[in-house]
């Protein structure tokens, strides 16, 4: 099954040094709109297929508000986080529900995530081995691997496509994070 290539080919008006901070980092900041018409700014992960205009937004399973808020309006602006300078980008996000399309994405996803320091990459490559090879030979969601069907089916999965021009954030860093609201859990 090997790494999903979540992206297209290379925008021509990304910067250099943006395309290498994408590669870098694992947290990407976006804005959003929320159901009442005000913006919204969260930070989340992500992964970033080299040469694409694609990065894919995901996490543990469960109801996230932010999806919703995308699939309601699919225009953000992505905001670079870890390195400087600090750019923002315009895009639209694409909620993806379909296992089928979102599992290659879910796995690129993760493989990213299994980089970072202190991850138990031997178990956990060795599992997403097993789900690569049962999905390749289109065998059937069955004993184990129903476990992991369900916590994929749960994963959020939002292709966001950088469509506009990267500018370079003129204020110092990215922006600040909304503020959580009493009413949510997160």
């Amino acid at each position: 099954m090997g790494t999903a290539n979540i992206g297209s080919e290379f925008t021509e008006n990304m910067p250099e040094e943006l395309a290498n901070i994408l590669a870098k980092s694992f947290y990407i900041r976006t804005t959003l709109t929320r159901k009442n018409g005000t913006p919204r700014t969260i930070e989340t992960t992500f992964v970033w297929s080299s040469g694409s205009d694609k990065i894919v937004l995901s996490g543990y399973p469960g109801k996230r508000d932010w999806v919703a808020s995308m699939s309601r309006n699919s225009t953000v602006t992505v905001h670079t986080v870890e390195f400087e300078p600090w750019f923002d980008i315009p895009a639209e996000a694409r909620v993806i529900r379909d296992l089928d399309e979102k599992l290659p994405r879910l796995i690129a996803f993760i493989e990213n995530w299994a980089l970072r320091p202190g991850f138990p990459r031997t178990r956990f490559n060795l599992l997403l081995g097993a789900v690569k090879i049962n999905r390749t030979l289109r065998l059937p969601w069955w004993g184990p691997f129903i476990i992991a069907k369900r916590i994929f089916r749960g994963m959020p999965c939002v292709e966001i496509t950088l469509t506009g021009r990267p500018v370079v954030r003129a204020e110092k860093g990215p922006p600040a994070l909304s503020e959580p609201r009493d009413d949510r859990p997160f």
